[in-house]
């Protein structure tokens, strides 16, 4: 908008009064207002703005349904970044953007530029005044010129009514409901697919190589993980933070508890590393209790008594995995835990 010079307050005998009220300087007409061709040309322009964001929403959610979680792509500067992220974000983005571009250009070409002047009135509105406000909201419509652009009419509803859809789609990410997943974990696969009798190699989560019973020294804690599950996993983490254990040796005549003794092996206990009151991984062991401290909240386990809580808010024992010994002499699972490892959860009954 160029730069008009207010006209200059002159008071009654003609004499210059600078902080005077200068009033409104003289209109002047863009080319919009005067020329149909240009305001045509315009109308076009914030249509296409609009129609743009519209292909950038439906872009969005094909985006969102097409592109799998764990591609990437490799951009120059920023390196190998995650691909739906970039789509959704551009797309979303260039949606946004061009709604904002074609409101801001459609009110500096065709709206009414004119200034209008409105002297402040009480807090509490007259009759009169709200009639003259319905008639100004009135006529402001009919400046907007709306009702004589349809093309902007329509492209700009579609716009704003695309837009909403990226949330909505969004939503997607609340479910499905877990429904039992929470209740099964990675040692399970081979049971509920029959493969190897149901059983389950036990593989040193640090060197990646399956364990046999000499390697579980007495005194000491062994982090381990199922076999089959590597960071090629798409859902790793997810799984792993499942089925991590960790493995103790103990004399059989200090296991107090007949099912504890019938699921370890010469005196190696297997439990979930997960703590039963809010998931924090366990790694602090007292050899000369046997009691295993959570670091996160002090819930302390007897992993001699079931991994029964003797102390902390945890509310749950340990769940014990079911180990045994292949052919080949290496530590296996024996199926899955018999409940579900971590922290309750509503649906757990």
């Amino acid at each position: 908008m160029s730069q008009e010079k207010l006209p200059e307050a002159h008071g009654p005998a003609g004499e210059l009064e600078p902080f005077a009220d200068p009033g409104l300087p003289e209109h002047e007409p863009r080319r919009t207002d005067i020329d149909e061709k240009a305001a045509k040309r315009a109308e076009r322009q914030v249509s296409l703005l609009f129609l743009i964001s519209m292909l950038a929403t439906i872009g969005f959610i094909a985006s969102y349904v097409s592109i799998d979680k764990y591609d990437t792509v490799d951009i120059f500067f920023f390196g190998k970044i995650g691909a739906l992220n970039m789509a959704l974000g551009c797309t979303l983005g260039v949606a946004l953007f061009c709604i904002g571009a074609g409101a801001i250009h459609w009110a500096r070409t065709l709206m009414t530029d004119e200034e209008i002047v409105q002297e402040r009135h009480e807090l509490k509105s007259a009759p009169a005044d709200r009639e003259a406000a319905i008639r100004e909201f009135q006529q402001g419509a009919s400046d907007s010129s709306i009702g004589r652009r349809p093309l902007i009419r329509r492209t700009m509803i579609g716009a704003m009514a695309l837009v909403p859809l990226s949330g909505v789609v969004l939503l997607r990410d609340l479910g499905p409901l877990p429904g039992t997943k929470l209740r099964h974990t990675f040692w399970g696969e081979n049971a509920r697919h029959g493969v190897n009798n149901g059983n389950t190699l036990i593989i040193n989560e640090n060197t990646g190589k399956p364990l046999r019973p000499s390697d579980i020294i007495k005194g000491s804690l062994t982090m381990a993980k199922p076999d089959g599950l590597t960071v090629e996993n798409h859902e790793y983490l997810e799984e792993m933070g499942k089925a991590a254990i960790l493995l103790v040796r103990l004399e059989p005549d200090e296991i107090k508890s007949t099912k504890q003794l019938d699921w370890s092996y010469e005196g190696i206990v297997a439990y979930s590393k997960i703590c039963t009151h809010v998931g924090c991984p366990i790694g602090l062991y007292e050899q000369q209790t046997h009691h295993l401290l959570c670091p996160c909240h002090q819930s302390t386990f007897d992993l001699a008594d079931d991994g029964a809580v003797v102390f902390g808010p945890a509310a749950r024992s340990l769940p014990q995995l079911k180990i045994s010994v292949s052919n080949e002499g290496y530590l296996e699972a024996v199926g899955d835990f018999a409940e579900p490892v971590g922290p309750s959860f509503w649906e757990r009954g």
